[in-house]
């Protein structure tokens, strides 16, 4: 059989005509609207897009694969859909080490089961974005898909069937989508002249005081479903909370910000506050806030911001999180000048990238619910009196309930992040994996090491990350290349050998495929090495007292 992914502009009704339709069987589900939804079960949870879940364990099947510029050879292709190589070469009559030429229709051999959409011999509404999966009465060949044609494949005909039968059948088809336009237009005529009838009957009634009264009965109908969703938000969050997080009355809000005094500003919507005397940040968000209030609920580290309680108040949340008196890490590492204070050492931002793989590592490996990040950057982290990184804003983290180690990738539309920091497979494909917050991390090294933003680490000559490091990586007597692209604040107060470590571990996360990238925990050794090494570095006593830092 083979998978035909199927994307309709209109709702429209589909009648299958078969004689045999119990025999069917096909995969089931593939990707589709609830790809996101982390608590459901036996939705597509791998890269593969699809769970055999039917009464046979396995039965040989197809789907077609359009080749890409990371995915275009056998090896690549078969190890992203878990396909054989020997059977994917032989059924596109390619050699085991052929690489496609972009864009190559492919046929992939698969092993599933199921109720191939369970369709039956009743009607069914295929709504967008619905994947259809299409059995076939023989196995496919290469060659139905060396060209691309509007009209679907030829399948052979059952011998009772006849010419005349067939166009019998086509008619019928044409008439019941014909009478199905046309009943929904005339439904929707009906629908118009029947609101237009009772409106005009409410205009009349009303005579002059109809315009103040609409108004104000138009006001009220709209601000009083913003309150009452909130505070129905609020109940449900405070029942899975309680033990957990205060509840702050708004009042007391007020009062740990002087009334939101521009004097407690820190940035943009984030306020500094004084509850129990005790420092806080408190932030003023709109919108639904209950997934990051629900992982911080479950996430507890020394290196993950922590969340001490939240209030709600005429539509807008206020969370109140610990205070990180450094601010966030883009205010040091893009200013970095000595004079002003604020400047990091090498040992620092060592010490910095190690907490936040620290942090990262936890949640990928070590919280109920393993969790991907999404939107890991230098502004979402913060650090404390002690320049201890914290990762904040969790409000786009996902969870990756249920992966299998073997399927630890996931499919979606919503593509959400920030430009730079984002993986190309995601970017480009929508593909979701615990690699995404890796190459994140590569880029926000890259960014400690040199002092710049992305943007601006990338030449004109290159096209990608990768392009800026190749003349380092791997390269001998490249200091003065390493000078240069080292932050020049540093003025060279670095260990050499350490600094090119450091450039090889972001060389390994910013890798365009995903699986070459290194795990979370990985690097998290690597800069642990590296971190005592620096220290015995500075111990030496060949660095100046104004490079120094003292770690706790």
């Amino acid at each position: 059989m083979c998978l035909f992914p199927f994307t309709p502009v209109f709702i429209f009704t589909l009648f299958f005509f078969t004689t045999n339709i119990s025999i069917i069987l096909g995969q089931q589900p593939y990707i589709g609207l609830g790809t996101t939804a982390c608590p459901r079960k036996g939705d597509a949870k791998s890269i593969r897009g699809y769970t055999c879940n039917g009464e046979t364990q396995t039965c040989q099947a197809y789907l077609t694969f359009r080749t890409q510029p990371i995915y275009s050879s056998v090896s690549t292709i078969s190890s992203l859909l878990g396909s054989n190589p020997s059977q994917l070469a032989e059924i596109n009559s390619v050699s085991l080490n052929e690489t496609f030429e972009t864009n190559k229709m492919v046929i992939v051999p698969v092993n599933c089961s199921c109720s191939a959409n369970s369709l039956s011999l009743t009607q069914a509404t295929i709504y967008p974005f619905t994947t259809l999966l299409v059995p076939l009465f023989d196995k496919p060949s290469s060659s139905q898909i060396q060209t691309v044609s509007v009209s679907p494949p030829q399948q052979p005909s059952p011998s009772s069937s006849s010419p005349s039968s067939t166009d019998k059948k086509s008619n019928k088809t044409w008439v019941y989508v014909v009478i199905g336009v046309l009943g929904g237009v005339l439904a929707f005529a009906l629908a118009l002249v029947l609101y237009g009838f009772i409106f005009f009957r409410k205009g009349k009634k009303k005579d002059d005081s109809f315009v103040n009264v609409s108004e104000s009965t138009s006001y009220e109908a709209k601000e009083k479903p913003v309150k009452n969703e909130g505070e129905k938000l609020l109940e449900n969050i405070i029942s899975g909370i309680a033990q957990s997080f205060k509840v702050y009355d708004f009042e007391e809000i007020k009062v740990a910000t002087n009334d939101f005094s521009p004097s407690c500003l820190i940035k943009g919507n984030v306020y500094r506050g004084v509850i129990n005397g005790d420092l806080a940040a408190i932030k003023k968000t709109e919108g639904d806030v209950s997934k990051e209030i629900q992982i911080l609920n479950k996430v507890n580290h020394s290196n993950v911001i922590r969340l001490s309680g939240l209030s709600f108040n005429e539509g807008h949340w206020y969370l109140v999180y610990e205070y990180a008196a450094n601010g966030a890490l883009n205010e040091w590492i893009f200013s970095n000048k000595i004079d002003d204070g604020k400047f990091l050492s090498w040992i620092q931002r060592i010490k910095i990238a190690l907490d936040v793989a620290t942090g990262v590592e936890y949640l990928h490996s070590f919280t109920s619910n393993p969790y991907i990040h999404k939107d890991l950057k230098c502004s979402n982290i913060f650090l404390d009196n002690d320049f201890k990184a914290k990762v904040s804003n969790l409000r786009l983290a996902r969870c990756v309930e249920g992966v299998e180690n073997d399927e630890e990738f996931v499919a979606t539309r919503h593509i959400v992040g920030t430009r730079g920091y984002m993986a190309p497979e995601y970017l480009e494909n929508g593909i979701v994996s615990t690699k995404i917050d890796v190459y994140a991390f590569g880029v926000l090294m890259l960014e400690m090491i040199t002092g710049k933003e992305v943007g601006f680490v990338l030449s004109k000559d290159s096209e990608n990350l990768l392009d800026v490091l190749s003349g380092i990586v791997g390269k001998e007597s490249c200091d003065e290349k390493l000078k240069e692209f080292m932050d020049s604040s540093l003025e060279g107060n670095y260990p050499f050998e350490l600094a090119m470590f450091v450039i090889e571990i972001i060389d390994d996360c910013l890798k365009k495929d995903p699986v070459d990238r290194p795990e979370m925990d990985e690097i998290v050794t690597i800069l642990s090495r590296i971190l005592n090494s620096s220290l015995s570095w500075e111990m030496s006593g060949n660095v100046p007292m104004k490079h120094r830092h003292s770690l706790n």
